[in-house]
Order: structure tokens, then sequence, then C-alpha cells
């Protein structure tokens, strides 16, 4: 066990994106190097979002997923639709392409005890069940951990496998809401507002899969696996970052600024002739730029505005000159204008726009494969490896015979 696994992490490397045509035309890839994870194998016992962002994250670096999913419906995501794809919805197939789907019923000995079987091979035990539900089935660390004392274990869950919150229901717009970030969202004096991307999963399926990468990286050395305890309550909250400092720093709740910055001006969204636009000024010298492109060089030694410090202090004086700047001319011929003077800026682009970028489509991220529909790729490039062929998700119980033959003697 401890010998695959060893092998299966030689070529555990740092995720580096790199584009190896723009970096060297002459290296190919090598063709015997698979992807980090290679012959590590990952159990799943996840559902909803973070849990299988997670693993889908694992598999993309080459693990082999087998994901455990229960009898009738499996995944509840499996029924979060239409729309439906050959019988599988939308959602499910955004998380669960290329693992394996094996149906057990984890309230009775013999699902426990397939699970258990699979575990003393298995390199990587991912679950988010709420705290206490795999001590019920027999399958929580500390008896895991007798069988396999190489296993990566890893939980999440709402808010965490200890503390007062420990047994609340929550979905990722509970601990949004509970994270101090929404409560800084939206326009002043309107509602806050939820992102269109359940955020505080996200977080949490990327904060596991890297906790999960650190303790396999450790496993090289001491040769022994860890518990990790990840929540989505948790994850969000790291999130503040500088919205945290400014609280306490000056004791202030950040103001709600819609799209624009706290401490950036004039870093935000405005009305163009035809479309929304984002304008994203740094620092002063790209301010100066952005003037003299603009036909405002009198703003640059305007004291109320020619450092960021003072922009900030008046904003709501620049914001509707610039705005009413913006209306004068169409998005498009904004950013051949900007590109020109070096000013970030960029349209507020539509997923029917990010399917036809060329941008994007040279950097394959959207897909085109066997499946009916097109999906999103991995931003996750090696530079001496593959990519994997990724399979499409899996009907419930696709797997189930396949796996079971490999654990008879």
């Amino acid at each position: 066990m401890i010998h695959r696994t060893l092998v299966g992490l030689r070529s555990l490397a740092p995720i580096v994106v790199l584009n190896r045509l723009s970096i060297n035309p002459v290296c190919i890839p090598d063709k015997n190097m698979g992807l980090p994870l290679q012959s590590l194998r990952v159990i799943d016992l996840t559902q909803d979002f973070a849990g299988p962002f997670c693993t889908m994250i694992l598999s993309e670096l080459g693990a082999e997923v087998i994901k455990i999913e229960k009898p009738g419906g499996g995944d509840e995501t499996r029924a979060w639709g239409p729309p439906f794809v050959d019988g599988i919805s939308y959602y499910f197939l955004s998380l669960n392409r290329g693992k394996k789907s094996v149906v057990l019923d984890l309230k009775t000995r013999e699902g426990q005890g397939v699970v258990r079987k699979l575990v003393v091979d298995a390199d990587i035990f991912v679950e988010s069940s709420r705290p206490g539900q795999m001590a019920r089935f027999n399958l929580d660390y500390p008896r895991l951990r007798r069988l396999n004392k190489a296993l990566v274990y890893a939980s999440i869950s709402s808010f965490g496998q200890t503390g007062p919150y420990r047994d609340r229901l929550g979905y990722d717009l509970i601990a949004f809401a509970m994270s101090g970030i929404m409560a800084s969202t939206g326009e002043k004096g309107r509602p806050p507002i939820r992102m269109s991307v359940p955020v505080a999963d996200i977080a949490a399926g990327h904060y596991a899969s890297t906790a999960i990468l650190a303790a396999l990286s450790r496993r090289l050395v001491t040769g022994k696996g860890d518990h990790i305890d990840v929540s989505l309550h948790d994850s969000i909250i790291s999130w503040l970052t500088y919205q945290a400092s400014y609280y306490f720093a000056t004791g202030k709740e950040p103001e709600r600024l819609g799209s624009a910055h706290p401490s950036i001006v004039p870093y935000q969204a405005f009305k163009c002739k035809d479309k929304d636009m984002v304008l994203a000024i740094g620092n002063d010298h790209q301010w100066t730029n952005f003037c003299r492109a603009t036909g405002l060089e009198r703003l640059i030694t305007d004291r109320k505005f020619s450092s960021n410090p003072a922009r900030v202090k008046n904003r709501l004086l620049l914001i509707p000159v610039l705005q009413r700047m913006f209306r004068r001319r169409d998005a498009k011929e904004w950013q051949t204008t900007f590109d020109q003077a070096n000013v970030p800026a960029a349209s507020v682009l539509s997923i029917r726009d990010i399917a036809h970028d060329p941008h994007v489509l040279n950097r394959r991220m959207i897909v085109c494969s066997n499946s009916k529909v097109p999906r999103l790729g991995s931003p996750m490039r090696f530079y001496r490896t593959g990519q994997k062929k990724i399979r499409s998700a899996a009907q419930l119980g696709q797997h189930t015979r396949e796996i079971l033959d490999s654990l008879r003697p």
C-alpha cells in the first residue's frame, strides 16, 4: 500500500499554469509521465457542491475517484434541473466529470463493509456529511485509520467538526450570509446580494483539495495520513482579507459600494453607450495614461485627483465625470483606446461572450468532448505532462459491478 502510494506521488509538483507553446515551442510533454495524482485512489462520499468540487479537482490531477452514492436517487444534485442531458442534471454534470459511480447503502453493514475494503488500498477519503454521521456509519477517521494509517481523510461541512454551530444545517448561502462578506455587497441603501456562483462552496472545495495535497506531501516523509477539517463558514470568512483588516484598523464596517473598491479609485463598472465596462486603475502611472487617452489631462495635476488617496477621498466628485465620459462611446471603442494606452479595462462579458472568446478557446477552458454538451476545462496546466482525458459524469451506479468485482479474492 505504502509502496504504491509513494510511486504515485513521485510526480507531485506545484500547480503552475504554463502554456508550453509560448515558453518553448520545441518541448513536448513526456508521454510516460502521468499527472501528479495518477495511481492514487479517492473514496468520495460527498454530495451537493463543495465536496464534489474538491474531488473533481483531484480527478483532474489524475486520481481515480470512486463516488459512493445512495440507492434511489444518488447525489441530490442529480435532481437539480432542468435541464438534463441523457438523464443527468446540468448541475451534477458540472461537478462530477471523470468519476466512477458506485451505489451502496451505508445504513447497512454490507455497504459499510464495501467502503472499508476500498479504504484498505485507498489514499484519500473525502466526506461531506453532517458531523457525527460517519461515526454512525462506522466510517469515521479513527476507525478507518486502523485499516490504513496512510489514509488522508477530509471532512467538509457547513460549520466544522467543532464549535457552537457544529450541528447547524447550512448551505452556501447560509455560510455566505454569516461571513461578513454578504453584508458589504450591493449598492448603498439597497439589499445585499448573493454571488451568482456558490463562493463559500468553491472556497471550501479549494481549501480541502489544497489541504489534501499538503497532507499527501507530508505523508511522503512520515508514511502517515491525517484528518482534515474544512468548513464552508471558515473558508468564506478567510476571504474577507482586506475588508477584515479595514474593520480591525478603523472599527468601521466597510461601505456598500457595488462594483467599486473601498481603497482604489477608479476601480469599478461604468455604463458605456452599448454595455457595461470595468476600469481598474491600480496606480498613478495608469491614471496618467488613462487621462491622456481620454482627453482628461486636466485631472492629472488636479490635487483632488492626482493621487489615489485623493481620488478615494473625492470619489463622489470624480465618478460622475467619468460616467458621463464613458457613455459617449461603445465599449469596443473604449477597449481599443485603453489597450493602446496600457490602461487595464474590460467589457463585462456574458457566458455567451466567453464561449466564443478566442483567448478562452486558445487556453482550452471550454472543451468539446464526446458528450452532447461542451464542458469547462481545467485551469491547471503542467509543463511536462499531457492533459487527462476526462469522461463525462457517470450514470448512477454505472461502475458498481466493476468496483465490487475488483474486491473479490
